[in-house]
């Protein structure tokens, strides 16, 4: 029975660069693999971009309220369905792709961010973690200097600094996100923070 993946990692982890090998072995081989990317994602537009300069056009910008059974008719006809940016889908997406790797017996690889800058999980990357038949970590350096450490954690800067509040999704501002280790991200960003926890 296939399944639905979810590969995630923090920025600079190669999630965009593996999607592009994973798009080319399919097709390589006279097999139908497509690619979709929710519409709120404008980063490359209708294109899925990596940070070396790789890029590919993506075949469905899905909307935020828009059905995966919309594609239906297209989507049984292939051989994968591949998702950039999954973090971006809605609950019920993540249960539609669910549901199609189930009735159709065709593979969904979905990649995209755990978490957002404050460490909250994103709605498409939970539903995946409940949802997903497999759940695989690509891992990125922490940003820090002379730091050996994974980076768990996506750290927003605004104008060369840290910072912890704002709005969840800013899109096409990848230069102003780190990478980082745990221990960074509580050194550079939490340790600045007044943080309340509930009892």
């Amino acid at each position: 029975m296939a399944k639905l993946t979810f590969y995630y990692g923090t920025m600079s982890s190669g999630k965009t660069i593996d999607l592009i090998q994973t798009a080319y072995k399919y097709n390589s081989k006279g097999l139908k693999a497509i690619i979709m990317k929710p519409s709120v994602d404008t980063k490359g537009n209708d294109k899925v971009v990596s940070r070396i300069g790789m890029e590919k056009k993506v075949d469905i910008l899905i909307g935020k309220n828009e059905s995966i059974n919309k594609y239906i008719d297209v989507l049984k006809n292939i051989n994968c369905l591949i998702v950039d940016e999954a973090q971006f889908l809605s609950k019920k997406q993540v249960f539609e792709l669910f549901m199609y790797t189930k009735k159709y017996d065709i593979p969904v690889i979905c990649y995209g961010l755990k978490n957002d800058f404050q460490g909250n999980l994103f709605e498409g990357s939970a539903s995946l973690f409940s949802y997903a038949d497999q759940i695989e970590k690509m891992r990125a350096l922490c940003a820090t200097p002379g730091c050996p450490n994974n980076a768990s954690f996506n750290a927003r800067k605004i104008n060369g600094k840290y910072v912890y509040e704002g709005p969840q999704v800013l899109i096409g501002c990848d230069d102003e996100y780190d990478p980082l280790c745990s221990s960074c991200y509580v050194d550079k960003v939490l340790d600045n923070v007044d943080m309340e926890c509930d009892e």
